[in-house]
């Protein structure tokens, strides 16, 4: 396990990360999710973005720095999870992922879970 780099702040911790992973798995099957920094860009752009989630282990992380500065202005809620690999998996592909961003749907089913995580994320970036 490298050692995450310290740009990538806040990091969620096992807990949080598990339960994080649990919800990108979800919002993937709700068509709630957008992967990679470039959609995830988007999503934040276009104001549909709840939350972003980025991968400490990604390489170079400069790649994805331009995302908390962009979620600062938008007001949007960020989180970085120790790997790129997992955060692949929870979005249902083979390959590493570095960002997600969990879309808003007012009539979804997650919402309740997306509002707990934002909540947990917001606590991390006071």
């Amino acid at each position: 396990m490298s050692i995450p780099n310290a740009k990538a702040f806040p990091l969620a911790e096992e807990g949080l990360t598990q339960k994080i992973l649990d919800l990108v798995q979800q919002a993937s099957h709700y068509k709630q999710l957008k992967k990679g920094a470039n959609e995830a860009t988007k999503t934040l752009n276009r104001g549909i973005s709840e939350f972003i989630i980025m991968a400490a282990d990604t390489e170079p992380i400069e790649i994805l720095l331009h995302l908390p500065l962009l979620c600062e202005d938008k007001n949007v809620p960020y989180i970085f999870v120790p790997s790129k690999a997992a955060l692949g998996r929870a979005c249902g592909v083979s390959r590493p992922v570095i960002s997600a961003s969990v879309t808003s749907n007012e009539a979804s089913d997650l919402k309740p879970q997306i509002e707990t995580i934002k909540q947990a994320i917001e606590k991390l970036l006071i």
